[in-house]
């Protein structure tokens, strides 16, 4: 084992300044402005502020609003990651298949996640938007009731396939590398045994992708929770009467639109103490059930 040795013993923590730097200013700054403001009550000015404890954070756990916030996070988050992860799983094994023009493909397949979340958001409320949409018009022409203005179980599934389309991308890129990772002799030698097909895929293949998935499971996870804003903001608005306003969402219609800051801070802090939660659970039980070999 080679050892690296910095002539210079300044050198090291120059070349680790910046991203400190920008750690330090970027996240642990506004968090801790974000802790300060949460126990505080101000009027919507900005000219008087009130110091009152843990009441902002009391408020907001009996209020029903911010219970139903919480629900249709979850439930948003849940679809939102199992539909991304599944439709790339399956391009990634059909992708993995292509002998010619693979790179064409898996080109054509990376590019959806280069397109803003506003712009995907956009992009499917168009194609489905109860007036002027195509795919709308073709669901009506089979006597569908499709509405996701009114109906906000529609307005669910249209903002969950709009967040999994944008996400597909990221995740192909990790479960093709994660399937040329599998050596091929493991492969054949369970064809050889007479593994086909999906028994092959699910006792060879799928348990090989573990780490991979484990990785995806928890990006998927804060993605759905802080990195879908622009989608909602665009397709619904978190309407109607609600149904789609995520945890993210709600604090950002408390601060900026109802300038309630001293709740939308506190709901910030919530929402980062159950992120940060989610991932240390995720680390501490899922990955037992990882194997790595």
């Amino acid at each position: 084992m080679h050892t690296v040795h910095f002539p210079n013993k300044i050198l090291p923590y120059l070349l680790l300044a910046p991203q400190i730097i920008l750690t330090l200013v970027f996240f642990f700054w506004p968090a801790s402005q974000a802790i300060y403001q949460s126990m505080l009550r101000e009027d919507p000015f900005g000219l008087k502020s009130t110091f009152v404890g843990f009441a902002n954070f009391s408020a907001i756990l009996s209020d029903q609003n911010y219970l139903q916030s919480f629900q249709v996070t979850i439930v948003f988050s849940v679809l939102t990651a199992l539909v991304s992860m599944a439709v790339a799983l399956l391009l990634a094994t059909a992708a993995d298949k292509v002998v010619r023009g693979q790179t064409f493909y898996r080109t054509l397949l990376i590019w959806p996640y280069a397109v803003a979340p506003a712009v995907a958001g956009m992009l499917w409320l168009f194609m489905f938007n109860p007036a002027m949409g195509t795919l709308a018009y073709l669901l009506r022409s089979t006597g569908f009731a499709w509405d996701p203005l009114l109906k906000g179980d529609q307005a669910m599934g249209l903002i969950v396939v709009a967040a999994a389309w944008k996400q597909i991308s990221y995740n192909f890129l990790f479960f093709v590398a994660g399937l040329q990772a599998i050596p091929k002799s493991l492969i054949e030698a369970a064809s050889i045994d007479g593994a086909r097909g999906s028994r092959r895929f699910w006792t060879i293949i799928f348990p090989l992708l573990a780490p991979t998935t484990f990785f995806l499971l928890v990006v998927n996870t804060v993605y759905a929770f802080f990195d879908t804003f622009g989608i909602i903001h665009a397709v619904t608005g978190g309407g109607p009467a609600k149904a789609t306003e995520t945890l993210v969402y709600k604090v950002y219609n408390d601060g900026f639109v109802n300038l309630n800051l001293g709740s939308s801070a506190a709901q910030s802090v919530i929402l980062m103490i159950i992120v940060i939660g989610l991932t240390a659970f995720q680390f501490r039980f899922v990955e037992k059930r990882v194997h790595y070999g």
